[in-house]
Order: C-alpha cells, then structure tokens, then sequence
C-alpha cells in the first residue's frame, strides 16, 4: 500500500504494540438506535456477515432481556462463528448467569461510574459500585467466560474513581475495560491523555466506546487507539443511540490509509452489508456517507473529473471497489468539457473535444434549470438537438 504520511504525530503513539481488535455492537447499541429493531432472522444473518468480513467479536445482544433476544444470542452462539460472541448485562449475577445459558464465550459486565449517574439513576454511591463490579466479575470469571468490564460515562468520571474501578475489576480477573463516551462528549487530545493515564495506571487492555454527538466518535477511538487502547466497539454505518456510534468501515479504513494499520477485514463487502443493515433498520445510507456513499466516488466538478479522469488517486485516498462501490462521473453544473467527453465515451459515441465544448453550455443551462445533475437520457437529447442544429447549418 503507498504511504499517505505527510507529517510526523506530536504525541507519543502506542500503534503497533497489540493487534487492534474490533468488538462490532451493531446488534446491540446499533438496535438501541430509536425506533430500529431487527428481526430474529436478521440478527442471525447480520452476525454471519460480521463473521464473513473478520470481525473479531460480536456483541450479540442482551439475553436478560430474555425471549426472542435470549433465543437469537443462543442462535448466534451455536453457529461455530469464527468471532467471539458477546453477551451485554448489567452487573449482577441473574444477568451474567443468562448470558451464559446461551452459550457466549464472552461477556460485558456494564455498570455506571459517573457521580451524576451514581446518584442519579443508580441511586448508590461509590463503594456499591466497586462491591458490585467485584462481585459481578468474580462471578462470570468463576464460569470461565472472557470478561469486558464496562464503565457507563466513563468521559464524566473522576479519574481517580476510573482507575479504582478498572483495578476492583481486573483484581477479579477482568480481561478488559470499556471506557464508554456514553453521552460523546470528548475530544481527541483529550482522549488521548485519558486513556494513556488509563493504561498506564491499570495496565488493563482497553477498548473504545465512542458516541458521535459532535461528530467526533472516529476521531477519538483513532485517538484512544494511539493512546495504547487495542479493541474499538464499532457499528455498521455508526448505528447508535442518538447520533450513533464509531461506524465500522470509517474505522477500518482510516486506521488502513492514514495510520497504515490493516486489520485483515474484508472491505469489498462494506457496501453490501451496509445496504442489509440499514435496510433492516428501515434507515438509508446517505449520499455522502463517509467510505460507503455513493457520493465518495462521484465526481461532477470540472477540475476534480479532469484530475480523476487522468489518475483517479488525485481525488481518490482508495479504489472504489475496496469498498464495493463504483466511480462516477456527474454531468451538471460544474462539469466541464473533458468529463462530457468522457461520458460520451461511456455511451459508445466518439464526441470530438471541440463538440463536447460546444455542448457544455446548454448542458450547464438545463442542469440549473432542473437544479440538478443530468440523466443520460437527458444529456442524449442535449447531443440530438446539437446535431439537428449542426446539419441545419451546413445545408445552408
């Protein structure tokens, strides 16, 4: 793959000292979106495809919520997946007991440490919270599954009560902590000294739950990433709770293109189960979705078509079908008379370069009238009425 560094990073950076693991929660913080719910058969059939592509772990659910949730967990447990099946469950033992009834090898114990949450939903203090998480990891330890410990608003936690959580729970035996921007409220500089501290105070593997209220879910997963945190929680188009989670395909990708980190995924199918996901959650994939809109690959602007028609990486980080897309190129407004020409191309007609810039003013006209870009159909009958016109002067 050709280098895309340009620069030099100004902090310290842990990449490249733990494989980076990716724990998708489609199925479960993508299905908390409002107003989403899959079908069992989907749930199914979203699991194999996260399997398909190399994801390293599932969160398949939460099987206290019992019912069809706790069949299709058991489902997706017993299909021999390559990836590790999580459970999610508060932190008590009736939950935990669930989620190994159906058969998960893994499982997240969640649990608030926020003084606001603390107080205000969980109505406890601060030793309940450490005797709980204790408790509750102890416990799933004992029946021998991998433990992920989950601290609910971790980005409004004291960090001195973190740390005392992260160690209550790793002296149990914890394998990991979920550091939850549950509200996404943080930013990347910020992250990164957070979850540096973090790690070096506990020395626990970290993974990153980033929220995209202000847009900046990636940008501080990459950043924890750096940090030295190695799992990222992760949903298929950034499903999630109000503006949705880390999407990903932007994680996969940019961790490929601009940290040079390829994580072994299979990124040709990211539109495919893209369009499945977000069928079943009665949601469309935006235009200009970062990686898998269409948009990322069409080109109308006169100077950016000109440049992707002579090398496509002028405009382009990735090939479009890395991402399994095509490239466009967009008669309108902005195009200019290389892009008309090569559309002509397209259509099998060998439009000389001098007709194409004789065709771009009444193609631009039209394109403002209509306040849009321009079928084929449309660009057809442009050409048809310039001939007609042609043959009417040189009879003349």
């Amino acid at each position: 793959m050709e280098s895309t560094k340009i620069y030099e990073l100004p902090v310290a950076s842990m990449l490249g000292d733990k494989p980076i693991k990716l724990d998708d929660t489609t199925l479960r913080d993508g299905e908390q979106t409002a107003g989403v719910v899959f079908a069992n058969a989907e749930k199914v059939r979203i699991a194999k495809l996260l399997d398909e592509i190399g994801v390293h772990q599932i969160e398949a659910g939460i099987p206290a919520m019992g019912g069809d949730e706790a069949e299709t967990i058991r489902e997706i447990a017993s299909l021999g997946l390559k990836a590790s099946v999580l459970g999610w469950n508060r932190a008590n033992t009736a939950d935990i007991k669930t989620s190994i009834d159906c058969g998960v090898d893994a499982v997240a114990i969640s649990l608030a440490t926020s003084d606001i949450h603390i107080a205000t939903k969980l109505k406890k203090d601060r030793p309940w919270v450490l005797n709980s998480i204790r408790e509750a990891v102890a416990y799933a330890k004992s029946n021998g599954v991998y433990v992920s410990v989950n601290a609910e608003d971790a980005s409004r936690t004291e960090l001195g009560f973190l740390i005392e959580y992260a160690m209550a729970a790793k002296e149990e035996g914890a394998d990991r902590l979920r550091f939850c921007d549950t509200i996404g409220i943080m930013e990347p500089f910020r992250t990164y000294k957070v979850i540096r501290e973090l790690i070096d105070a506990t020395g626990l593997e970290i993974e990153m739950h980033t929220h995209n209220d202000f847009g900046m879910a990636v940008a501080n997963a990459i950043a924890g990433i750096h940090a030295g945190a190695n799992w990222v929680n992760v949903t298929v188009g950034g499903l999630g709770e109000r503006a949705g989670n880390a999407a990903l395909e932007e994680i996969v990708m940019a961790l490929k293109y601009i940290e040079e980190v390829d994580l072994a995924i299979d990124t040709q199918r990211f539109r495919e189960i893209a369009e499945y996901v977000m069928g079943a959650a009665g949601r469309i994939i935006p235009v200009w979705k970062s990686v898998i809109g269409t948009n990322m690959f069409a080109h109308e602007s006169g100077i950016h078509a000109d440049g992707v028609i002579k090398n496509p990486k002028t405009y382009e980080i990735f090939a479009p079908d890395e991402v399994g897309l095509e490239r466009q190129i967009v008669i309108g407004k902005h195009s200019g008379s290389k892009a008309l020409w090569l559309k002509f191309q397209e259509y099998g007609m060998d439009l000389s370069q001098e007709q194409a810039a004789e065709l771009l003013p009444a193609v631009r006209q039209m394109s403002i009238e209509l306040k849009r870009s321009l079928f084929d159909k449309e660009l057809l009958y442009i050409y048809a009425d310039y001939m007609k016109t042609q043959l009417e002067a040189a009879s003349e």
